[in-house]
């Protein structure tokens, strides 16, 4: 049997797998996709990408071309209840970073915006970027079996043109194959919670739909409408695709009794019932069964077999995190892959992978699950959970512009209930406030202060181990550039301002001595950058003299607040990156 070898081996060429294969590739480490699939993603599945991803994209060089490609923040933002789209709307909520006081908060946090990237537009950017860094793509190859020993993984591959079975070897094993992961499965890797909760239905269509959307912009049109959920009264989605001539529409059927027979003309049915007007000219180009799912892995790790993505959490697309997450693991993974690989760090850094990632995936699937329920309200304010017949809906819609007092409660009721799904729609610090605990982050003794608003709605930057480099605008020269694009690019990178010569010449010692890339960024007055608006001294926590240390992935792995003795930065900041390594 043929071997064929490389240092890592990806499973699965969707968003955790395209991008595991970006970044390695752009570290320099070699790297194999397989995909059992003829071509990349063809629907647009995952769409909403979050500021964090953003960034992400932005230290891999490919965000010009996906803000290039998607649809803009403020076309996502009015989320509309209505009663089909051409019917009678019930509410809107500003989402996703458009209602003003959240639109500042957008500002702030970031250089980047987030943006409304369908799947199958974002996955051939990764792929065609990581193709052309080094990977080697391979459709129509299933993965068959894995087995390990101390020196690497050996995978058994078919080709399913050929027919033939072969083997490839590397050292590591990324298992990025979705929901149904055969790696994920073979690892073993234990799971918390159930697949297949509840039933949807995808309906792709085209249709002239902007005399009912252009005017109030949104990525998601949610119709209260009979018969879409299983009961009979519930919500059917009508999603923007590419606006406003491409949509998806989900709708719910009963696990229990099975999928429907999707053909054309249920598609068709389904789509007029939420639009509201059957004059619209509609074409369906496909439609598919799916179910909802909570579960996630306690552990993402077997050995010299990592998983990503939805291999190691799986749930409903409230929130729109499900692709965010997926390329957020595989960014946290491939820089310490990378430095195990080349032998600056010990194999133990790759523990790390778990201990700060699953925790994410368990908050993930958790916080999506519980939006779906949090969607009730709604209805409760129509009386519309109680079982009966559509014409009782309508009346009680009807009912909500009365004079009566009952009515008056009622309008308040529903504006409250449409409000509260801002922890589905603006959901800002679930997006932004990942912290990290775990080997490779250096604890500086400080309590961990917590956040002064709803850690959910709203992100809190700060610079104590274990979270993220906070956003701000500093200038080198007449360039302007956020402290994120002084970080990155696969490297460790040390912050420091006047008065911190102990720590870069400290930082010399240490790339010396253990190998380390390790950029030095001064901020300061006559430095090499400069805090022109003032942002980064208020939020860097540290005096001129102190230090940060950043990782990679922009997270903060040290900090010291002020300078220190003589000799004590070297011996600081040497043992930080050692315990960071692993090298005890």
């Amino acid at each position: 049997m043929h071997t064929v070898e490389t240092d890592v081996l990806i499973v699965g060429s969707g968003p955790a797998g395209s991008s595991a294969a970006l970044a390695l590739s752009t570290y320099g480490v070699p790297n194999i996709v397989v995909t059992r699939y003829a071509s990349l993603a063809d629907t647009p599945r995952a769409h909403i990408t979050n500021q964090r991803t953003m960034e992400v994209l932005r230290d891999l060089g490919v965000e010009d071309e996906v803000v290039a490609k998607a649809t803009p923040q403020q076309l996502m933002g009015n989320t509309v209840f209505c009663t089909s789209l051409a019917g009678e709307e019930l509410g809107r909520l500003r989402s996703w970073g458009n209602e003003p006081l959240v639109q500042a908060e957008h500002e702030l946090a970031s250089p980047s915006r987030m943006c409304d990237m369908p799947q199958h537009l974002m996955e051939p950017i990764l792929a065609d970027a990581a193709v052309a860094r080094g990977t080697s793509l391979r459709f129509e190859t299933e993965y068959l079996s894995h087995v390990q020993d101390a020196d690497g993984v050996t995978t058994t591959v078919k080709d399913r043109l050929r027919g033939d079975i072969y083997e490839i070897r590397a050292k590591y094993l990324i298992g990025a194959d979705g929901a149904r992961s055969r790696v994920a499965e073979n690892a073993r890797l234990p799971t918390v919670g159930q697949m297949g909760v509840a039933g949807s239905i995808n309906i792709l269509f085209e249709a002239d739909l902007s005399k009912y959307t252009a005017y109030r912009p949104s990525t998601l049109y949610w119709v209260l409408a009979p018969g879409a959920t299983v009961g009979g009264i519930g919500a059917g989605l009508v999603r923007c695709v590419r606006p406003w001539n491409e949509w998806m529409i989900v709708w719910g059927y009963d696990l229990a009794a099975g999928a429907p027979d999707l053909t054309e003309e249920y598609a068709v049915s389904v789509v007029r019932r939420l639009i509201g007007d059957d004059d619209i000219p509609v074409t369906i180009t496909s439609s598919s069964a799916w179910t909802v799912n909570h579960l996630y892995a306690e552990n993402y790790q077997d050995g010299r077999v990592l998983c990503a993505g939805d291999a190691v959490h799986r749930h409903p697309p409230s929130n729109g995190l499900g692709s965010n997450t997926s390329i957020q693991d595989a960014y946290n993974l491939a820089w310490k892959l990378k430095l195990v690989l080349d032998g600056t760090a010990g194999p133990s850094l790759l523990n790390t992978y778990t201990a700060e990632r699953a925790p994410i995936g368990k908050q993930v699937v958790e916080r999506a699950n519980k939006s779906i329920g949090e969607t009730a309200p709604v209805f409760e304010a129509l009386d519309g959970l109680s079982p009966q017949t559509p014409e009782q809906l309508w009346a009680n819609i009807a009912g909500r512009k009365d004079t009566t007092e009952a009515a008056e409660k009622q309008r308040e009721q529903l504006r409250e209930a449409i409000a509260s799904k801002a922890y589905e729609f603006n959901a800002h610090g679930v997006e932004m406030n990942q912290r990290y605990a775990s080997d490779a982050i250096v604890s500086d003794g400080t309590e961990d202060p917590g956040f002064d608003r709803d850690p959910e709605l709203h992100h809190q930057p700060s610079t104590r181990p274990g979270a993220k480099l906070p956003h701000a605008w500093i200038t080198r020269g007449r360039e302007q550039l956020s402290t994120l694009d002084a970080a990155g690019r696969g490297r460790f990178a040390l912050f420091t301002g006047i008065g911190g010569d102990d720590w870069t010449c400290a930082a010399t010692t240490a790339t010396e001595t253990l190998g380390v890339e390790l950029a030095t960024v001064v901020i300061g007055p006559g430095q090499e950058y400069e805090d022109p608006y003032g942002d980064w001294a208020r939020l860097r926590d540290i005096a001129d003299s102190g230090v940060l240390l950043v990782r990679p992935d922009h997270h903060i792995a040290f900090r010291h607040a002020h300078a220190t003795a003589s000799g004590d930065a070297e011996v600081l900041l040497t043992a930080a990156l050692r315990q960071i390594l692993g090298h005890g």
